[in-house]
């Protein structure tokens, strides 16, 4: 099959993968951070070795202020109903994924006001906006680094900068670009990050996180054994295990940590260029084919590998079904989890036709995927 759904979940892994998570259950598997054990003590060694990969890769100082999750949504869920208290008001987009929106959502319930301001017809969004929507009572502003529907690359530095100066929290969601484009919490002025292990990171399902820079008070959403403190009926307080609760996904974090080593190994720069030029490819060979609509900026400087089409007024479930059946082609049809996106692009009814690139993804694959909605355009 040539899968074109790295946006949902990369796949394949690297081989290196596959074999350091093998290793870590045949080997080590035991409980991390519990018992005195050999076996107990170097699961925990793998762990924090992760997160030490982490902090680097994301120029975070403190390790241990990443929490692991199970995913982003976790991580996002973790932050937001974590932070926010009755009568603050957060500021956030139109193109965010409902990891962001359906908490926010929730929250409403419980006093918390939201502003959600619209981006334009490409996905785009104006930092003015923003900062003309800032009151007195907003505490944090959460958008995503690019939109999962159209790869739309928001100018995260600029509204970092501008967090900063209003002394404003500011989350991001970087599902779709940890992994390929170069994140630097400091420099881009990032207090909340949380990112997904299983997709370009190229760890397996199940894995994932969130930074929470120092200073900030979170409550956690869960208490139960962390192997500290264990003498006390509450919860500590201490980084990360006020977060952490529970036996961890030792090795599916083990596997993420393989995955980070994998990228470090290739250049994340290299894997960037090579995901770039087949998208841009692939929106090139778009351009040429007759009643398609491409969504986004079709600008590769401008997006991430992530491009969202639709032929005519077709179904885009049964575009989908076709390039599965017919072409052996994985995607993803339909609304992507973002409604308030496809309402801004005008894909809303409709859906549309998702195609992400990945690592792994050859110029071949790109070529029989244009060859391939050329044929089902001729033949609709």
């Amino acid at each position: 099959m040539i899968y074109l759904d790295n946006a949902a979940t990369s796949f394949p892994k690297p081989e290196l993968v596959y074999n350091a998570m093998m290793e870590a259950m045949r080997e080590y598997g035991a409980n991390p951070g519990r018992s005195g054990h050999k076996l107990a003590l170097k699961a925990g060694r793998a762990i924090y070795e992760t997160r030490e990969l982490l902090a680097n890769f994301f120029n975070i100082e403190d390790p241990m202020r990443i929490i692991f999750t199970s995913n982003a949504t976790d991580g996002l869920n973790l932050a937001i109903k974590g932070l926010l208290r009755p009568n603050d008001h957060v500021i956030t987009t139109s193109m965010e994924h409902n990891s962001v929106l359906r908490p926010l959502k929730a929250l409403e319930n419980n006093g918390i006001e939201t502003s959600i301001i619209q981006c334009d017809e490409t996905g785009s969004i104006d930092v003015k906006d923003i900062e003309a929507n800032i009151k007195t009572n907003t505490k944090l502003i959460v958008t995503t680094h690019a939109s999962n529907v159209t790869g739309t690359i928001f100018p995260v530095k600029e509204i970092g900068s501008l967090a900063k100066r209003h002394g404003i929290i500011y989350m991001v969601d970087v599902a779709q670009t940890a992994g390929v484009y170069d994140i630097d919490v400091i420099d881009m002025n990032i207090d909340i990050l949380a990112f997904p292990g299983h997709k370009s990171l190229l760890g397996p399902q199940g894995t994932g996180g969130v930074y929470i820079r120092q200073g900030l008070e979170i409550s956690q959403m869960k208490e139960g054994g962390t192997g500290s403190r264990s003498d006390s009926l509450i919860q500590p307080d201490i980084y990360p295990d006020k977060f952490e609760s529970g036996t961890p996904n030792m090795p599916g974090i083990v596997g993420l940590g393989a995955g980070i080593k994998y990228i470090l190994d290739k250049g994340i720069e290299n894997i960037r260029e090579h995901e770039r030029k087949l998208a841009k490819t692939f929106i090139d060979g778009l351009r040429e084919i007759d009643g398609i609509k491409i969504y986004g900026p079709c600008d590769i400087e401008k997006q991430a590998p992530v491009i969202s089409i639709n032929i005519g007024e077709e179904d885009s479930s049964e575009v989908s079904y076709i390039l599965d059946e017919v072409f052996n082609i994985a995607v993803r049809p339909g609304l992507h989890c973002a409604p308030l996106a496809h309402k801004t692009i005008n894909c809303y009814e409709q859906g549309c036709i998702r195609f992400s690139v990945g690592p792994f993804n050859t110029l071949n694959d790109i070529e029989t995927a244009i060859f391939a909605i050329k044929t089902i355009s001729k033949e609709m």
